[in-house]
């Protein structure tokens, strides 16, 4: 920080006060406003809550964790270029610094159905740290004194450029510090079971009907393949969201913020954050748009679809105990039924189609919001970023439990396996070359029609001899040469 001459107290805690009406005023351009004496918030916060108290929604608190540090940054980087004192430098960081680690979240409590920019929010951030940075300096809450929320910590901002940044800010934490890493573990849980399960040959379906043969390991192998393409995907989409749109101001032309300001508190950011961050290229298009934030809720909508296949695969393969198709037993975590004693569900399973249906709903509302954008804002981005931390921490959440609690436990009924190979039809395809498609095929419907094994029915039709049929029709050479199915 710059040497600064300028007299000022000694940082020192101070007890929010309440008063006997419990209320304190705080003032904006607008006038004064009479807000819970026990919080740090100020007017502009207490005119959201009158305004915008619509449903049960709020403002993710990773918004503001990711906020903490757009003020932080802003205050170094204010302080560097002489336009900020030391003293109140020092007071805004450890009031972003409280914000950053969530020892103020009781303080920002506005909804997400507010003003489509995030002002609202912007100013929240700006009010909590303002009173909280006066407070450390000896100040009266209500003041703005000596730190306040728009000069002071909202200096070379705007919230049009601010929100964004802290939209990017909060999605990359959550895609790197939990959804990638749950990701990644899913699909090393479900590799070891196809590793496991290289050799064991099984029938195959399509159209829900018998197929050829494969192995249960080549069934899992393709859902590793699944979850790993999501993976590539999500963390190529996420290269997008590392472009911060600070210093662009209030329509991308950077009025008001200082020469600089936007490399400089992208080079802040990234510092403090540890992620590569950079400024934007094209403050218009990060304004004007939210294209990046689109493009990663898509990519996590594909990983919501793979999710989908391999845990509807599961569920259907684990159906049964009697009736079903019983090949696969999946963990007995909890009785099923109040009323049907020792039924067990696949509620794993369950729980991951109802993720992924939530996330393709958040996609649709994610994907229509971005489109709304009109000329230099697209003012529908609390709804985006509420969605995408919503469908990003469901979907972490959900791949931690179902490794958990159904992949690392789930075991295959041998016996039902070995059983449906023995009685498939579908083996017939190993004769078709040898023989010809259309004997081969009236030979499986021989054996369905007349209730005979495939081999019976082949040996009547006097296209092939018993030792033919038995060197020709082997399920384990016909899985292909590994999990490839080359």
């Amino acid at each position: 920080m710059s040497k600064d001459k300028t007299s000022h107290p000694e940082m020192r805690e101070i007890p929010v006060g309440i008063d006997a009406s419990g209320q304190r005023q705080e003032f904006d351009s607008m006038g004064t406003v009479d807000v819970p004496a026990d919080h740090y918030w100020g007017a502009q916060t207490q005119r959201s809550l009158i305004h915008f108290s619509i449903g049960n929604d709020r403002m993710p608190k990773e918004v503001y964790h990711a906020y903490g540090y757009v003020k932080k940054a802003a205050a170094l980087v204010n302080n560097a270029a002489g336009r900020l004192p030391d003293w109140k430098t020092q007071a805004i960081v450890q009031a972003a610094e409280e914000t950053i680690n969530g020892a103020l979240d009781d303080h920002f409590p506005l909804y997400v159905w507010q003003t489509g920019s995030g002002t609202q929010s912007n100013m929240n951030v700006n009010e909590v740290i303002a009173n909280r940075a006066s407070q450390l300096l000896g100040g009266e809450l209500g003041t703005q004194k000596p730190v306040a929320p728009n000069d002071d910590v909202n200096m070379g901002q705007s919230s049009n450029d601010s929100f964004p940044s802290a939209m990017h800010i909060a999605s990359v934490q959550e895609i790197d510090d939990h959804l990638l890493p749950q990701a990644k573990e899913l699909a090393t849980a479900l590799e070891a079971k196809a590793d496991q399960w290289e050799r064991v040959v099984k029938i195959g379906r399509t159209h829900l009907e018998d197929a050829v043969p494969l192995t249960v390991g080549q069934e899992w192998s393709g859902y590793v393949a699944q979850l790993r393409a999501c993976i590539e995907e999500i963390a190529h989409a996420r290269e997008g969201l590392l472009a911060l749109a600070l210093g662009g101001t209030a329509v991308g032309t950077g009025l008001n913020a200082p020469k600089g300001f936007s490399r400089n508190i992208a080079v802040q950011i990234a510092g403090l954050t540890g992620k590569p961050f950079i400024t934007a290229p094209n403050k218009f298009m990060a304004q004007g748009s939210l294209d990046p934030m689109v493009r990663a809720h898509g990519a996590l909508r594909g990983l919501a679809v793979a999710l989908m296949k391999i845990a509807n695969d599961m569920r259907w393969l684990a159906s049964g105990p009697r009736t079903g198709f019983a090949e696969l037993l999946l963990p007995q975590n909890e009785p099923g039924s109040s009323i049907m004693p020792g039924k067990v569900n696949p509620t794993q399973c369950e729980a991951i189609v109802m993720i992924a249906i939530q996330v393709l709903g958040d996609d649709s509302a994610v994907a229509f919001a971005g489109s709304q954008g009109n000329f230099e804002l697209n003012a529908m981005r609390p709804v985006i970023i509420n969605n995408f931390l919503h469908s990003a921490r469901i979907l972490a959440d959900g791949m931690e439990k179902f490794r958990i609690f159904s992949v690392t436990g789930t075991k295959l009924n041998q016996d039902k396996i070995t059983q449906y190979v023995n009685e498939s039809l579908m083996l017939v395809t190993a004769l078709s070359p040898v023989i010809g498609y259309q004997n081969a095929a009236h030979i499986a419907e021989s054996a369905l029609a007349n209730g005979q094994t495939l081999k019976e029915s082949a040996v009547a039709s006097g296209h092939v001899d018993e030792k033919t049929f038995d060197s020709i029709v082997d399920p384990l050479s016909m899985i292909g040469d590994g999990v490839s199915g080359a």
